[in-house]
């Protein structure tokens, strides 16, 4: 059991002080939520790149084998720029 002494307008300042903190937290995590999901970033020219060559991505063989060969990539997309 639990004793509570104080006067009933201090008990509801607290509660209603607590149930305003506790709106705050709920609000602000359905906002930013909200953004998240609302928020879309551009896409660098390096990433429109990788997603329009998906079925040429390079691969390292031997003992690198299964690894992107990034130095390959980044050669073909600088090609691809200067035209």
């Amino acid at each position: 059991m639990v004793k509570v002494e104080g006067t009933i307008a201090e008990l509801k300042a607290l509660f209603l002080q607590a149930v305003i903190e506790e709106a705050k937290e709920v609000v602000v995590d359905a906002g930013t939520k909200v953004v998240k999901k609302t928020v879309k970033r551009t896409k660098s020219a390096w990433q429109k790149f990788m997603a329009q060559k998906k079925n040429q991505i390079k691969f390292k063989s031997g003992p690198n084998k299964g690894k992107l060969d990034l130095k390959r990539m980044s050669k073909a997309y600088k090609r691809g720029r200067k035209k």
